[in-house]
């Protein structure tokens, strides 16, 4: 009781790293879950060294101008170096100590992964695109608005200046927009190496939390969303404890609609609710083929909130992440719906 205390103190009064914040702000009425649900933590000091630790180990900064050195880098030095790119996520962890490699691939200067642009049917956005430029980029405005709604919800402007688009989705965290949005979209994501090139689907990429599927010699280059029909409606929502705190769970949705107002399009992802982001595969199929009644909207957000499957933490249990997800798929899909200029029934 007395370390937990101790630790419960050191987090109340800031001398922890903001990024645990979010996860780990307790009242003295919730002691008893702080001691449980972090007994591990304290017994392998964890968080007496998030405390103390307030400094990155010492690294070796290489700093390439050009992708090709950058790759060269990874090849040669492997599981040694870390990528950064905007630094919003991968800092804080140096900070913290929870990652210590022996040399930093600074890549902010690799003009070659500075770019949006439309190609074979595709957005096409490198990755060290700032996610400010991507919230103010008329293209993806006209081709891929549903990115923009996700964008705007990452943090705050300070951050969206920093942050890449890139290394959002590299750090994998499954309360993430950009992650859900491109899941959703059955985007690509385009890795380099200095052999070549390949490109993966959200669903071979992300494999847990904050794990991916690439390779100590591997980085992303690009990421490539499937450019929305002009007359698909589409939403991006999401709970959080308070604007730009991690999501508790979120919601992407595309809709679109014939003539006959028929569902003819249907892209439903959950984040925030699974280890990856969640595309809601039952619901888009229901959907398919049906005007969208509120009835129809309810069953499918029913089918939503059935197929995630969240775990319960200090700030919501199984069931309340569960409702969330149908509550905001059913409020996704009214949005969408209007946009496309369809009717509930």
């Amino acid at each position: 009781m007395a370390a937990a205390r101790k630790n419960l103190s050191a987090l109340q009064s800031g001398q922890v790293s903001q990024l645990l914040l979010p996860f780990l702000q307790l009242g003295e009425d919730t002691l008893d879950a702080f001691e449980k649900g972090l007994s591990k933590a304290i017994e392998t000091d964890l968080l007496a060294m998030t405390v103390k630790q307030r400094d990155p180990a010492a690294f070796e900064y290489l700093r390439p101008s050009s992708l090709e050195e950058a790759l060269q880098y990874l090849a040669d030095l492997g599981e040694d170096a870390k990528i950064m790119s905007g630094g919003q996520s991968l800092i804080p962890v140096l900070n913290m100590r929870l990652s210590t490699p022996k040399y930093l691939i600074d890549i902010g200067r690799v003009e070659d992964l500075f770019y949006i642009r439309e190609e074979d049917g595709y957005l096409v956005i490198g990755a060290l695109t700032k996610h400010r430029d991507v919230e103010f980029s008329p293209l993806v405005r006209k081709l891929c608005p549903l990115l923009i709604e996700a964008v705007r919800w990452i943090g705050h402007p300070q951050i969206r200046l920093r942050g890449t688009i890139g290394g959002s989705i590299a750090h994998a965290d499954p309360s993430a927009e950009l992650p859900c949005v491109i899941a959703a979209l059955r985007g690509e994501i385009v890795i380099a190496h200095a052999d070549g090139e390949e490109t993966v689907t959200p669903d071979e990429f992300f494999l847990t939390y904050l794990l991916t599927s690439l390779q100590p010699d591997q980085m992303i280059k690009e990421l490539r969303f499937p450019i929305l029909p002009e007359t698909a409606g589409y939403e991006f929502t999401e709970v959080s404890r308070r604007h730009s705190d991690f999501a508790l769970v979120e919601i992407a949705a595309v809709i679109d609609l014939d003539e006959n107002n028929e569902i003819t399009l249907a892209r439903l992802a959950a984040g925030g609710a699974n280890p990856v982001p969640c595309v809601l595969e039952d619901a888009e199929e229901f959907l398919i083929g049906k005007e969208p009644t509120d009835e129809v909207l309810e069953e499918a957000s029913v089918l939503g909130s059935e197929q995630v499957e969240p775990d319960s933490d200090l700030h919501g249990s199984v069931e309340y992440r569960r409702s969330l997800v149908k509550a905001l798929t059913k409020r996704a899909l009214q949005t969408a719906l209007k946009r496309a200029g369809g009717t509930k029934g």
